[in-house]
């Protein structure tokens, strides 16, 4: 076969460092569209981005070729760098270390993309750490809960 088809979609979170609540409503926008460039430059699409003060949602579409932890360690890293050198925060801006990564089925694209435009109502009645176990059990993933606090 001459060419390799391929639909990789993945709903990726990651918190901000100590889960401070450092994306504020003004920053966000611009944080976000950074974000998406990068995924641009790096091969991927973004489908929808979202999230509150202390954590971001991405559902994205990654190539084969693409591994998961190099794409989002260069994401976390040049994001990081760019908030930084906007200058827009008292302080240091840094990403948690690790994340969680959950792979969509086409048929579920829509509504993961629906779920990530609601995360401010979402996230007024609901704890990161409550989402994430509630995702992880959804998907079959082993974790320790005080993992995620």
């Amino acid at each position: 076969m001459p060419s390799t088809f391929s639909s990789l979609s993945y709903h990726l979170v990651f918190s901000t460092k100590l889960r401070q609540p450092l994306l504020t409503v003004e920053i966000r926008p611009r944080v976000y569209e950074y974000i998406g460039g990068l995924i641009r430059a790096e091969g991927g699409s973004l489908t929808q981005i979202g999230g509150v003060e202390d954590h971001v949602h991405l559902l994205l579409k990654l190539k084969p070729t693409h591994t998961v932890a190099d794409f989002v360690r260069v994401l976390k890293a040049n994001s990081s760098k760019w908030i930084n050198d906007e200058g827009r925060l008292d302080g240091r801006f840094a990403w948690q270390e690790g994340y969680s990564v959950f792979t969509v089925s086409q048929s579920q694209v829509e509504t993961v993309r629906q779920y990530l435009q609601r995360q401010e109502a979402h996230h007024a009645t609901r704890s990161l750490a409550d989402e994430l176990q509630q995702l992880c059990e959804r998907h079959d993933v082993d974790f320790d809960p005080r993992s995620l606090e």
